[in-house]
């Protein structure tokens, strides 16, 4: 059994520990607050663009976008993986990346060849120890979501689709349903899919100006941004919330490891009291 001593460095070692982890549990709640305000105002403009993409791709143009036309084969498969930059955040990256990682190796099996982009430092880390053939990737993207920084590593990703480099688009993220639950998915981002637009309760009729093909550029690139965007800040939100539950978590242990050194101490410190005292009482009988 450990002394004293020892038990005691241990207790203080795990009370600064817990400071630590209740510091860290404040944090989280409030970014967490602030993540999910964002992730909630970033939704109307989604919906409003996903309603105009859903009557644009039920309409009739000249022209039909590259993005709303499914492929006869798919021979190559264009992954976006959203993650955080930092750990300490419970199982959240884990679960994703788990899930990419099957999603992955069955697209081998089958004889596709994967294409990936990273948002986040734990995905691209994880991507480069599997030896995967990473196209673009960002990180250190902070608490905040900025779209001026994933416009170019996703740009790179729509050109490839565009340009036949692959022949389906999907994006692996972590879902916000509440505090206590965040869901990882993967989601077909291109082609465009009549069950992520919907279908409009009417059909509108366009004129287009100048010409069909540069407002569908336009149009479809900004609703496929809207998309990761949304992503990323429901990411965010995530995050912030798995970390403060595994921040708490982590102070209530700490919290109970503490009762149970303290109680081991006392014992200890009550064993040693009752050794002198059996000691003093010992030396005075056999004077």
């Amino acid at each position: 059994m450990p002394g004293t001593k020892e038990i005691r460095m241990k207790i203080r070692s795990v009370q600064n520990t817990r400071k630590i982890t209740k510091a860290m549990e404040m944090v989280s709640a409030s970014k967490m607050r602030r993540a999910q305000e964002r992730m909630r105002a970033a939704r109307p403009y989604g919906e409003k663009i996903r309603n105009v993409a859903a009557h644009i791709s039920h309409a009739n143009p000249e022209y039909r976008h590259p993005f709303l036309v499914a492929r006869d084969t798919v021979k190559r498969v264009g992954l976006i993986v959203i993650t955080t930059d930092k750990g300490l955040c419970g199982a959240l990256n884990t679960n994703l990346l788990r899930l990419a990682l099957t999603q992955y190796k069955t697209w081998q099996t089958e004889g596709e060849e994967i294409d990936v982009c990273c948002i986040g430092n734990k995905g691209f880390g994880f991507m480069q120890r599997l030896g995967a053939n990473i196209l673009s990737h960002v990180v250190q993207i902070g608490d905040r979501p900025q779209m001026e920084r994933l416009i170019g590593p996703v740009k790179v990703m729509l050109d490839g689709y565009t340009s036949d480099r692959f022949d389906r688009l999907l994006i692996a993220y972590t879902r916000f349903i509440n505090t206590m639950k965040q869901e990882p998915v993967i989601e077909q981002l291109l082609p465009l899919s009549g069950e992520r637009l919907g279908a409009p309760e009417s059909v509108w009729d366009y004129i287009y100006e100048p010409e069909a093909k540069v407002v569908l550029d336009q149009v479809l690139t900004r609703y496929i941004e809207a998309i990761i965007f949304q992503a990323v800040a429901e990411n965010m939100a995530s995050e912030q919330s798995a970390r403060m539950v595994a921040m708490k978590a982590a102070s209530d242990n700490a919290a109970t490891l503490i009762d149970e050194l303290t109680l081991i101490y006392n014992k200890n410190r009550q064993a040693a009291i009752t050794k002198e005292l059996s000691e003093i009482v010992g030396g005075a009988a056999a004077v």
